[in-house]
C-alpha cells in the first residue's frame, strides 16, 4: 500500500523525498497491515486529518516519542474493508473513524472494533476524519473538564485553528457567550460567520481593552473559562481577564512558550487549571473518549457543528499541508485524502 512513512526525525514542511535525507518518504509498498486479533478490522483509509501534534512528533518535539521508521497521522475515516471472525459491530463496507496513536497517513489501518465508531447517515465521511482529535480534545476540555454551562463567558485563543474552531462550536451547542482571539481579516470575518459573539483581530491590538469593553457592553464580569491552546505572552494576558473562581484549560503551546500560571493569583481568585492530554484518555479512562465521539457524531448528523476544512491534499503533497500548518494558515482543518476505488469527493462544509 501507499504509506507517509517517516524515517528519520526533521523537518516535515520538506517535500518528501526531495533529498536522500529528507525526514519522510513516499513509500508505494508498504505493508498493508493484517488483522491482528479476532475482533480485527481492517479500513481503508477515505481521509486523515493533520494536527499540530503530528507536526511535532516528526520534528521529535512530541511529549510522545515513536521508534523510527513510522507512519505518522492519528485521526481518520473510511470504509471497513475486512473484518475479524469475532467482530459483531460493523460489516464490510460500513462507514467508520477513529483515531490512534500513528499510522493514519496510509491507505489502510487495522484497529479493534471497540475503538471504532460508526458515521452516522448523512455526515460526510471525509470530514468526519478531522472529528475525533480537534472536536474530541475540545468537547473533553469544555464538558468533562471545565463543565462548561450556558451563560458563561468563554475565552478562546487560536480559534481560526482546528482545536480553537471546534471549542468555538462546542461552546455556542452550549450556549456560553463566546469571545474568540484570531490574527488577520480573513480568520476575523470567518468567526464571526460562526455566530461568534465577539472576535479580538490581534493584528489590530491587544486582547485585554477589545475584550474589557466587550463584556461592559453585555455587563458581564469576566471570563468564566479560558481555552488555550497557544501559551506564551498571550496567555498571561488573558489572564487579566478572568473572573473570580474560573478555570484555565492548558491544551496546548503553539506559539512555542510554555506559560507561567502564578499560583499566587490562583490561589487568591481561586481558579483551577486543567491540563489536558486527550490522547491519555483512550489508556486512563477510555469512556470519556467514547461518550464525548459519540456526542459529537450525534451533533455533526444534527447539523449542530459543522467541520470546515479549508485545504485538502493528496499523500505526496503532505509537506504543504504542514507548511499550512506552520505558517498558520488553516482555518479549520487541513486534510490528507486518499482515492478510493471510486472516487473522491473534496469537503468543505
Amino acid at each position: 500500500m501507499e504509506a507517509l512513512v517517516c524515517r528519520k526525525l526533521g523537518d516535515p514542511t520538506t517535500p518528501p523525498d526531495s533529498s536522500e535525507t529528507t525526514a519522510l518518504t513516499i513509500s508505494t509498498s508498504h505493508p498493508i497491515p493484517t488483522l491482528t486479533c479476532p475482533t480485527s478490522i481492517r479500513v481503508r483509509i477515505k481521509s486523515t486529518s493533520l494536527n499540530y501534534a503530528n507536526y511535532l512528533q516528526i520534528l521529535g518535539k512530541y511529549q510522545e516519542k515513536f521508534a523510527l521508521p513510522f507512519v505518522p497521522g492519528s485521526d481518520y475515516s473510511g470504509v471497513v474493508e475486512s473484518v475479524g471472525p469475532n467482530v459483531t459491530k460493523f460489516k464490510v463496507g460500513d462507514p467508520v473513524c477513529s483515531f490512534a496513536g500513528v499510522g493514519s497517513f496510509a491507505q489502510f489501518i487495522v484497529a479493534d472494533e471497540k475503538d471504532l465508531y460508526g458515521v452516522p447517515d448523512g455526515c460526510d465521511l471525509v470530514a468526519a476524519g478531522a472529528l475525533p482529535v480537534a472536536y474530541g480534545t475540545s468537547h473533553v476540555a469544555l464538558i468533562h473538564r471545565a463543565n462548561l454551562k450556558s451563560g458563561q463567558v468563554l475565552l478562546v485563543l487560536g480559534a481560526a485553528g482546528g482545536v480553537g474552531l471546534a471549542a468555538v462550536q462546542i461552546g455556542k451547542v452550549i450556549g456560553a457567550t463566546v469571545v474568540a482571539v484570531a490574527r488577520g481579516t480573513e480568520k476575523v470575518e470567518f468567526l464571526k460567520s460562526m455566530g461568534v459573539d465577539h472576535v479580538v483581530d490581534l493584528s489590530k491590538g491587544g486582547v485585554i481593552e477589545s475584550v474589557k469593553a466587550f463584556l461592559k457592553t453585555k455587563k458581564l464580569k469576566g471570563v468564566d473559562v479560558l481555552y488555550d491552546p497557544v501559551g506564551g505572552k498571550l496567555t498571561k494576558e488573558s489572564m487579566k481577564l478572568l473572573n473570580w473562581g474560573a478555570q484555565i484549560l492548558v491544551i496546548g503551546f503553539a506559539s512555542g512558550e510554555v506559560p507561567l500560571i502564578p499560583a499566587n493569583i490562583a490561589l487568591v481568585k481561586n481558579w483551577t487549571t486543567h491540563g489536558l492530554y486527550w490522547g491519555s484518555y483512550k489508556v486512563n479512562n477510555p469512556s470519556v473518549l467514547e461518550d464525548s465521539l459519540m456526542e459529537l457524531l450525534s451533533w455533526l448528523a444534527r447539523g449542530l457543528i459543522t467541520i470546515y476544512i479549508s485545504h485538502s491534499y493528496k499523500l505526496q503533497e503532505a509537506n504543504l499541508a504542514f507548511l499550512d500548518i506552520r505558517d498558520r494558515k488553516v482555518i479549520g482543518k487541513v486534510m490528507i485524502t486518499f482515492d478510493d476505488p471510486k472516487t473522491i469527493t473534496s469537503s468543505k462544509l
